[in-house]
């Protein structure tokens, strides 16, 4: 099969930074399926590997999202058959989905919206998990439209996960939501989405909460340079509340957090995955969820630029967006 790879990490982006390379089709057994690749999208996580992480022997393959048809199922598969479109954010210890075929177990894998083209549902599955895990599994939201009202900040919400989790948030909870972007297209990408207010970050955050008359919020989501912002995190959260993080800050400290008694979450969508643990098939009963709110009208796609087809020049151009951190929603590629 063909396939992107690289045989040493790269820090820097530059043109050796992937390959194109040929290697074995895989083969599915146990609770694997084989999955012909159709359409992937890249990540900040992609480009965190591909500067950081050299495989032992051979090439790695990166890109963790994608969409595709079941071609082959292992012999303990119960949930999908040969045919089935599927879509997945696979495992971070596992070759990826930059290339033709690609082995993932059925427990992270759900089958794509109907309603959507592949490259429409490449963009949902990995920011999709994270922003769900976020919500309801590490800050214990209630899916409820009746529960007792509450706030959420969501700091960088103009980007991938962003982009799903105010989508979540506003959808399936009592919350009000506010996001944060510096820039006025980004403003335009949240207000689209239905957030309530959007403020500045690159102003005084506090200061942008009292002019506009909201209390102290009950969660914050941090989605990027949680380090820059967290005295205004501190400043903005009300006593008791939580913080839930994604990024990789340079420094945190965490005694700023005591005196409010702020709870701090992490999300790492990868866990379940890499760790086998009891409960992993619960990615793959958000995503079918997922796919259902997305059939009904109720989530939409947060793909915001389509770059083409899944060779290298293509993924090194969403590599350098991504490290420009002027991403706005997903980007995703389709066909060899």
């Amino acid at each position: 099969m063909k396939a992107f790879g690289y045989s040493k990490a790269t820090p820097t982006l530059g043109e050796h930074s992937l390959q194109a390379i040929e290697l074995p089709d895989p083969v599915a057994t146990g609770s694997d399926i084989l999955v012909a690749v159709e359409a992937n999208s890249v990540n900040p996580v992609d480009t965190k590997i591909r500067a950081n992480v050299s495989p032992q022997s051979g090439y790695k393959v990166i890109g963790w999202d994608a969409v595709g048809t079941v071609k082959a199922v292992g012999e303990n598969v119960s949930l999908f058959n040969v045919g089935d479109r599927v879509y997945y954010a696979g495992d971070l210890t596992r070759q990826g989905s930059n290339a033709q075929l690609q082995l993932v177990d059925e427990r992270i894998v759900g089958k794509a919206p109907a309603s959507l083209t592949n490259a429409e549902a490449a963009a949902l599955p990995l920011t999709s998990i994270t922003a769900w895990e976020l919500l309801f599994d590490r800050l214990q939201i209630t899916q409820s439209k009746d529960s007792k009202p509450a706030s959420v900040l969501v700091i960088g919400a103009a980007g991938g996960v962003g982009s799903i989790l105010v989508q979540l948030a506003k959808q399936l909870t009592n919350l009000t939501v506010v996001g944060t972007a510096a820039r006025q297209q980004s403003v335009q990408w949240l207000t689209d989405l239905g957030v309530d207010y959007v403020l500045d970050h690159s102003q005084d955050l506090n200061q942008q909460r009292i002019d506009a008359e909201l209390d102290e919020f009950d969660y914050v989501i941090s989605l990027t340079h949680t380090d820059k912002h967290l005295d205004s995190i501190v400043e903005v959260i009300k006593p008791q509340g939580k913080l839930a993080l994604i990024d990789d800050p340079a420094s945190f400290d965490i005694l700023k957090l005591k005196r409010k008694s702020i709870s701090l979450h992490w999300e790492f969508m990868y866990t379940r995955s890499m760790f086998q643990t009891d409960d992993m098939i619960a990615q793959h009963q958000l995503l079918t969820t997922l796919s259902e709110l997305v059939d009904k009208g109720i989530i939409k796609t947060t793909l915001g630029e389509h770059l083409g087809k899944i060779n290298v020049e293509n993924i090194l151009k969403a590599h350098a967006i991504l490290e420009s951190h002027q991403a706005r929603g997903k980007l995703v590629l389709e066909g060899f």
